[in-house]
């Protein structure tokens, strides 16, 4: 029984603390140069232009068409500026607004169809022979992939969105409490609004190794409600500290954050103070885009090479409309927001990198000795 629980947990640890084979693709990236009005309006009388759902229809029947489109497209979109950028290019040649409108959202859609189909050749890269994948969150673009390069390999796929395991989920004051299909009410330890579309993804694994293990419902009902205990996992909405309320939560990409932000959003306190920091390589614009604008902000750089300058952070926030201070580091960040912070009312949410959670763990010791919980 130990020996079978143990093989489970290491799915529950493994896809619970971030792997989740979902694509969340980040947002193009954008240079400085000035957007060409001649090539907007080419490619929008060629491919740009055409009616999305034909054009979905021809990239999903021969997936080759996506990479030639996509590989055209991404060094003219990669050379675009901001919107009213174009705007003022298009005012000064007397070209039609709404034409070019439309245009760079389609040229925004094929560059996400492009990075979504990078990332998932990428994970399907881990795909082996005779072995068992389970794909959580999918697209119709990203299917594809998965599927083609599945057969390729000869591995059996599966699909968690295909066949829900999760009847109902509520969350509660301890993380969440399951419904499912197959193993009755579940109480899931971890927090955070992503945790049931990874929970049907975790269930669904456990489907196809039930008939190689002996997992029952008490292996399967052990390792939701102690996957913090028993696998050492941490930084999923994990709450470490009451007074001041502090949680931190290690999402990093614009998937990640679009749960992150719901759910700060839904908290009731006086006043959000956000401790955030990335890294260099992320999709920084895209997260910051979603993050709550009345909330104060505390920017700042774990203690890693990869990590984004704080400055450069606060800069980029500041553009668009995000209020706060920066930092040099997780610690002082964090202390400054304690400072500032109603110890009775408000939240204090630190995140945005998994460096940033990990330098902020590192201290929760000195923290809870100070503060007492």
């Amino acid at each position: 029984m130990k020996t079978n629980t143990k093989v489970f947990l290491g799915i529950v640890g493994g896809v619970i603390a971030g792997f989740v084979a979902g694509v969340y693709a980040p947002a193009p990236n954008q240079d400085s140069g000035k957007g060409d009005i001649s090539k907007v309006n080419k490619y929008s009388k060629s491919v740009v232009s055409e009616d999305m759902s034909a054009f979905q229809e021809k990239i999903l029947n021969d997936p080759s068409e996506l990479k030639k489109t996509a590989a055209s497209l991404a060094v003219l979109y990669s050379r675009m500026d901001e919107f009213d950028k174009l705007v003022d290019i298009a005012v000064a040649s007397s070209a039609n607004i709404e034409e070019i409108e439309r245009s760079v959202n389609k040229l925004q859609l094929v560059q996400k169809l492009a990075e979504n189909t990078k990332i998932a050749a990428e994970k399907a890269g881990i795909m082996k022979e005779g072995v068992p994948v389970v794909i959580g969150n999918t697209t119709a673009e990203t299917r594809c992939v998965f599927e083609q390069h599945a057969l390729q390999v000869g591995a059996p796929i599966y699909f968690a969105q295909d066949d829900p395991q999760v009847v109902n989920a509520t969350p509660t004051a301890e993380g969440w409490m399951y419904d499912t299909r197959h193993y009755g009410l579940l109480k899931g330890e971890l927090g955070g609004y992503c945790q049931e579309e990874n929970t049907n993804t975790i269930l669904t694994a456990v489907e196809r190794l039930r008939g190689r293990f002996d997992l029952n419902r008490e292996h399967v009902s052990e390792a939701f409600a102690r996957v913090c205990a028993l696998t050492g996992l941490m930084g999923r909405w994990q709450t470490v500290s009451l007074h001041p309320r502090i949680v931190c939560d290690t999402g990093h990409n614009v998937g990640g954050m679009e749960y992150i932000s719901r759910q700060l959003q839904s908290q009731h306190c006086r006043q959000l103070h956000v401790v955030i920091g990335m890294a260099g390589d992320k999709d920084v614009s895209g997260v910051l885009a979603l993050l709550p604008r009345k909330a104060h902000y505390y920017f700042t750089k774990a203690g890693v090479k990869r990590a984004l300058p704080e400055d450069k952070l606060y800069e980029m926030a500041r553009q668009i409309g995000l209020q706060g201070c920066r930092y040099p580091s997780v610690d002082v960040a964090l202390q400054a927001a304690i400072r500032c912070a109603d110890a009775e009312n408000d939240l204090i949410f630190v995140g945005g990198s998994t460096f940033v959670v990990a330098d902020l763990l590192s201290n929760e010791k000195s923290f809870k000795e100070k503060f007492g919980n």
